[in-house]
């Protein structure tokens, strides 16, 4: 016999989603989760696929979050995930960021 975890109690506000930091693309809005055991993903993971396309899966072990399949509707999409995950990039980002704290940008006046 295993126990059923219960649903939480909490009210409405204070479950809502917080905005995913994967994604900084505007085009795509935040998805919703879905908690799936291991075990019906191992079964039909082509159904979880697609599904992830439009919210995240996240895959249970033992009642307890395992891992994430994160789905892609297109190449683009699968473009912008390496893209936004990726350490060079994201380094090149905050090294910019910082320059333009520092004042050292070119003003998008001065830009022809």
């Amino acid at each position: 016999m295993t126990l059923q975890k219960q649903k939480s109690r909490s009210s409405q506000s204070s479950r809502q989603r917080k905005p995913s930091r994967a994604s900084t693309s505007k085009a795509h809005p935040p998805k919703r989760a879905r908690e799936v055991a291991l075990a019906e993903v191992k079964d039909d993971l082509s159904k979880y696929l697609r599904l992830a396309v439009d919210e995240e899966i996240v895959i249970a072990r033992h009642g307890r979050p395992a891992g994430i399949l994160i789905g892609f509707g297109s190449d683009e999409d699968w473009f912008d995930y390496r893209l936004e995950h990726h350490p060079e990039f994201l380094r090149r980002i905050e090294e910019a960021r910082n320059a333009l704290r520092a004042g050292r940008g070119i003003p998008l006046r001065d830009v022809e």
